[in-house]
């Protein structure tokens, strides 16, 4: 038996499938087989092109998926996420590039902002907190508030999506929102979304971390937790 059939073998035995369970990865390169479990396995032929041609020709999304490709392809491993994001905005002719940005980040931001402006885009920011709307309007209880008692605004994803559809943004760049905060976003804003910053304040908001040291210094985050 081959380590990809052992792997999948055991992977199976513990109930698992989809593509975490797969050890092959044969979809990248068709050098090996795939799994009886691959996810896109039951597709016929015929949904497969109706997908595919989805990114061909020039519709909104194969114009997308072609940038994406563009950028991979030509910048792998040599450009940063602030380029990256640079060559992609200029791949796909945006010009007015949104900042959805968290208080804590706007830091982070403003340097991003003066960035964009070198490089020839307009750039406009919303923060998290616009609207200034305190927590215990929308039911929040006080003990959920970092500190109870005091004036604390909500997170308002759906302001800031909305006031950069009013701006006409072309492309919206995630810096920081909180998890869910940025699905609510992306959920409402007309322009595609990226993100620059995914904010973890416990790693310096390199969310990686916890999953390479999930074997030694972050053992407790694969025991199960209750509430």
């Amino acid at each position: 038996m081959s380590q990809q059939e052992k792997n999948e073998s055991r992977s199976a035995a513990a109930g698992d499938t989809g593509c975490t369970a797969c050890g092959s990865v044969n979809c990248y390169r068709q050098e090996s087989s795939f799994p009886p479990f691959c996810p896109a396995g039951e597709l016929d032929r015929k949904e497969l092109k109706r997908l595919v041609d989805g990114y061909c020709g020039d519709a909104a999304d194969a114009k997308t998926a072609q940038a994406a490709a563009y950028v991979e392809g030509r910048f792998y491993g040599r450009l940063t996420r602030v380029e990256e994001i640079i060559e992609f905005a200029r791949k796909i002719e945006a010009r007015k590039i949104g900042l959805a940005t968290c208080v804590g980040l706007i830091g982070e931001t403003r340097v991003f902002h003066r960035i964009l402006k070198s490089n020839g885009f307009e750039s406009y920011a919303v923060m998290c907190k616009a609207g200034s709307v305190d927590k215990s309007d929308i039911g929040i209880d006080e003990q959920l508030k970092i500190q109870p008692g005091d004036f604390e605004a909500i997170c308002n994803p759906v302001l800031q999506a909305d006031l950069l559809n009013r701006w006409g943004a072309d492309l919206n760049v995630v810096i920081g929102l909180c998890v869910g905060h940025d699905a609510l976003f992306s959920k409402h804003s007309d322009a595609l979304v990226t993100t620059l910053l995914a904010k973890d304040r416990v790693l310096a908001h390199n969310p990686a971390a916890a999953l390479y040291t999930s074997g030694s210094y972050y053992r407790r985050i694969m025991e199960k937790r209750d509430g």
